[in-house]
């Protein structure tokens, strides 16, 4: 690595990138982090630091974000090709981030690896790491910490210091691992000795209610592939509709994917279906598979009006409905997703062409940031749509905590392996909140994760199905979901006042 620090620094960054699903190689992130921190800490300069920290961030991004290049697969308007330079461009974006913790990383290095050295590498993991989930929108995408999801004992830890905190304390942890050519091995020693602690001691799981009501999670399987043909539509409706299943004693929360709706279902835009002779509305035909106990949420098109009464523009909404057709509430997307869901500087970038990057002529228009709905017999039920479920502490309405937490997607535009990342992150906000989580999406991963971040029951990707388990019960609010990613601020000052302590006693 000492001959070749620059490639080191790449090929470091994927390797560390192996951690996360679908692959889940954990050990790998610790042992690429691990030979990143000797790279820096061997730099000569400031200027050479700050280069191996964006290489390492370029090879990183590029592996981990693979995905991305799947959408530009369904987008006939673009060449298929600009996918790949898509993930690239994105990385040598993101790649500023490692970079700068890279900077701080190596101004405060020390003469030789040692615990200090491993908090500051922390501490300034934690900052940029931050600074990536929240700037120009935020890319919050796949944070370090989430590695250790197949790892319970450890991954529970997030219920108390959070995501971003955690990934921290990943780095930490490989920055003592660089300690180990010193012949200084107590520290790693008592560090591999708590993991090992950790990730033996069994996670209770919450015990469900006798007499529990059901949650339903519909997924039909139709590929972004398949809404290209004439009766996609119609599929669609019929998949959802019979895998819905149907009334019994037992109240069912039935939730279908991001989008399962194209048809407005506002009041004034009765469409029709016709069923048979007869010809329904589309709230109508939706509510077929309800029983009186029932409440269906599922995803659509909101519509918003000026005072003239015309529409002028739309959300990303869940709707709640219930057995007579009647819409009980909607939530509209919060934190919208540039170039998917809106164009960033519309009149600039249509002029050069890039309107062609998102669908249709018009934006999206954001919601006002999470919230519940109210739906009888479940209670409060929070909603975040697909890539809001991302952000750690921003997922959840804290002056009304919800029972459960909904997140219909749709995952069909990211291959292989997108779906199994975000799978992980919405763990990871079930672990931090102490919520239960429904996730419903065309094609998978569609899941129940309890409120301690395990996978329930799950339908597997690129299959059709249901699954239908009691509502899972909540834990009790979690230090995290009190203070939020003030747990963040608050390690990272741990971290560094222990460093100058450190740096001060070996004076």
């Amino acid at each position: 690595m000492s001959r070749y620090p620059a490639f080191a620094s790449l090929a470091l960054g994927a390797i560390a990138a192996c951690g996360f699903a679908p692959l889940e190689l954990w050990p790998l992130t610790l042992l690429g982090l691990a030979g990143w921190l000797a790279l820096l800490h061997a730099a000569p300069t400031l200027k050479a630091a700050l280069w191996r920290g964006w290489l390492f961030g370029l090879g990183h991004f590029t592996i981990n974000g693979n995905w991305i290049q799947h959408a530009f697969d369904f987008q006939d308007t673009m060449p298929h090709a600009l996918g790949y330079l898509a993930v690239v461009a994105l990385a040598l974006y993101l790649a500023i981030y490692p970079m700068l913790a890279a900077g701080l990383i190596w101004r405060f290095r020390g003469k030789r690896p040692d615990a200090a050295f491993a908090l500051v590498a922390g501490t300034a993991w934690i900052t940029t790491e931050w600074l990536r989930a929240g700037l120009f929108t935020g890319y919050a995408w796949d944070p370090i910490g989430v590695v250790w999801i197949p790892v319970p004992g450890i991954a529970r830890s997030a219920a108390w210091i959070g995501t971003y905190a955690l990934s921290g304390t990943t780095v930490a942890i490989a920055g003592a691992l660089t300690m180990l050519p010193y012949r200084r091995w107590k520290i790693p020693a008592g560090i591999a000795a708590m993991l090992l602690v950790l990730a033996l001691i069994p996670v209770p799981s919450p015990v469900t209610a006798p007499g529990a009501p059901h949650v339903r999670v519909v997924q039909p399987n139709l590929g972004q592939e398949a809404r290209e043909s004439a009766d996609y539509d119609l599929n669609n409706a019929l998949a959802l509709e019979r895998l819905s299943g149907r009334p019994g004693p037992i109240p069912r929360l039935i939730v279908w994917p991001e989008g399962a709706v194209p048809d407005a279902v506002e009041d004034g835009y009765p469409l029709p279906y016709y069923y048979g002779a007869d010809p329904l509305t589309t709230r109508e035909r939706l509510a077929y598979p309800l029983g009186p106990r029932d409440v269906l949420l599922f995803g659509g098109t909101g519509l918003l009006f000026d005072a003239h009464g015309d529409m002028n523009t739309a959300t990303n909404a869940i709707f709640a409905l219930d057995y007579r057709a009647r819409l009980l509430g909607r939530y509209d997307k919060a934190h919208l997703v540039p170039y998917g869901e809106y164009l960033p500087m519309r009149p600039v970038l249509s002029a050069i062409g890039l309107s062609r990057l998102v669908p249709g002529d018009m934006d999206f228009r954001p919601g006002p940031g999470p919230l519940n709905l109210e739906i009888p017999g479940f209670g409060a039920v929070g909603m975040q749509i697909c890539y809001e479920i991302v952000f750690s502490g921003e997922v959840v309405n804290r002056a009304n905590r919800p029972a459960i937490l909904f997140n219909p997607s749709n995952d069909g535009w990211f291959g292989s392996w997108g779906p199994p990342q975000h799978l992980a992150q919405a763990r990871m906000r079930a672990i931090e909140e102490g919520l239960p989580i429904l996730r419903s999406t065309p094609t998978g991963i569609s899941a129940v994760i309890g409120a301690d971040g395990r996978l329930i029951a799950t339908i597997p990707h690129e299959q059709r199905g249901a699954i239908e388990v009691p509502l899972p019960p909540a834990n009790p609010p979690t230090l995290f979901s009190r203070a939020g990613n003030w747990m963040a601020l608050l390690v990272t000052l741990m971290f560094a006042a222990l460093a100058i302590a450190i740096r001060r006693w070996a004076r």
